[in-house]
């Protein structure tokens, strides 16, 4: 057979119809399969040809159908917790509620914090005060919670659980342009460090615990200021000073030693980012001096979220509220603070 038929019966063999491949051929009446007279001299082959190709496309089009996907690896599934609290502060505007919750076993302790909710009428007919119910999704990076429903108020009046007392320093807020005073820690070696000695550096700071178990807080503190490192690393002709001080505010269970692991397990670099902690009296006065507090409650630790720029004057250039901030805009303020003269 010439080449070029052969060409055209591979082109044509799988768009062929079964009915076009049968009208070359008749059936007699013992069921006998020939060649129809009328179809031509040079066609018996060709037509035997599309039989036997068009048959091996059907064949290949079925293994193919049949051949089940490869699932995909990547989970979005939620983790699912039922919760009961009460409602401390509501802030539809920024789609969070702050309520006092029960221990989430296997979790989280009990402790205060603002959720998250992805629609406003979770809040609808809420008020501060109010016993609700909920359901807390959680992923590896997210978390959030719906279904609220209230609750009946109990019928008895138990006392508010306070934590354990701590002595604290009356100090004064910080605002953008005043000088950080200086406070010395314990870094992940053990060593004794001194925020005076990062003069000259821009410096960025943060409070976490690492016992924080929810995606948006800690942990989310956390990636931000490794992806905040990497960025500004990468950066080809960008400035080298600066660096990134992470503080726990949980000094009894964050050792240096839990600390120095905790770090590694985010990527930190000793050269350009440091974690420490230190007595509770000087944790409390610069965390609150930028308006972050935290307290034991319930055997956990409730806390809000700051995070701070200081430029290499050891002036205030940049506070965050929040975790609504992200790697770029801290990478940026660093990176400008970092080029400003002290």
């Amino acid at each position: 057979m010439p080449a070029a038929m052969l060409r055209w019966l591979f082109k044509t063999c799988c768009r062929a119809s079964s009915r076009q491949i049968q009208s070359l051929f008749r059936v007699d009446s013992k069921r006998s399969l020939s060649f129809r007279r009328d179809a031509g001299s040079t066609l018996p082959v060709v037509a035997l040809g599309l039989l036997l190709i068009a048959a091996s496309c059907s064949r290949e089009t079925e293994q193919k159908s049949a051949t089940p996907k490869k699932p995909s690896t990547t989970s979005t599934n939620p983790t699912i917790y039922q919760v009961k609290g009460v409602v401390v502060e509501l802030s539809p505007e920024e789609k969070t509620v702050r309520i006092k919750h029960e221990e989430i076993p296997g979790y989280m302790a009990a402790m205060t914090m603002p959720f998250e909710v992805r629609d406003t009428n979770e809040l609808r007919r809420l008020e501060a005060g109010d016993h609700v119910a909920f359901r807390m999704l959680v992923t590896d990076t997210d978390g959030w919670i719906d279904q609220v429903r209230k609750l009946p108020r109990p019928t008895t009046n138990n006392p508010p659980t306070t934590g354990p007392f701590r002595f604290v320093r009356d100090v004064e807020p910080l605002n953008v342009g005043d000088v950080l005073p200086e406070y010395r820690f314990t870094n992940q070696l053990g060593q004794a460090i001194s925020t005076s000695q990062f003069r000259g550096r821009a410096l960025a700071i943060t409070f976490i615990f690492t016992r924080c178990p929810f995606p948006t807080f800690c942990p989310r503190t956390m990636e931000n200021f490794a992806e905040t490192q990497r960025k500004l690393l990468a950066l080809a002709s960008g400035p080298t000073n600066w660096h990134l001080l992470t503080l726990s505010f949980d000094p009894e269970f964050d050792t240096p030693a839990v600390l120095k692991a905790y770090g590694a397990s985010h990527g930190q670099d000793p050269r350009h980012w440091t974690l420490a902690t230190g007595a509770l009296i000087d944790i409390t006065a610069i965390a609150e001096q930028f308006g972050l507090t935290f307290w034991s409650e319930d055997g956990g630790i409730s806390h809000n979220l700051r995070t701070a720029v200081i430029d290499p004057a050891g002036r205030v250039r940049k506070i965050f509220i929040g975790n609504k901030w992200t790697s770029d805009g801290l990478a940026e303020e660093v990176s400008e603070a970092a080029n400003q003269l002290p």
